[in-house]
């Protein structure tokens, strides 16, 4: 049974913040996109760390019954794309995350605070 978009949320966020991610930013996407329910962003200091990031992320959807339905980049590490269904996940290098800053791109999402 897929997760419901918010408990995803939690999990995609607890796997980033457990290999260390940094920068870790959700944004709601529910009244801007139809694209999906939210964008996760965050960024790692090396590309084995990206990597890492990625694997854990894409580890812990799975173990939680959610299907990985794609997942970009992780031959370069800079921008690794994990898409998740309502969940997007971006794991960037931290020199492509402020060369591409997409929470600009997106400034009409707010902003998710975790507790």
């Amino acid at each position: 049974m897929a997760l419901h978009s918010d408990e995803l949320l939690q999990i995609t966020v607890a796997a980033a913040e457990d290999k260390k991610a940094v920068r870790v930013v959700a944004l709601n996407l529910k009244e801007v996109s139809l694209v999906a329910d939210y964008f996760v962003i965050c960024s790692g200091n090396s590309d084995t760390q990206v990597q890492a990031i990625a694997t854990e992320i894409k580890k812990q959807a799975e173990k939680n019954g959610n299907r990985v339905r794609g997942i970009e980049g992780v031959d370069s590490a800079r921008w690794i794309l994990i898409d998740l269904g309502d969940v997007i996940v971006h794991v960037f290098h931290r020199d492509e995350r402020d060369y591409y800053n997409i929470e600009r791109l997106w400034s009409d999402a707010k902003v998710v605070e975790f507790a």
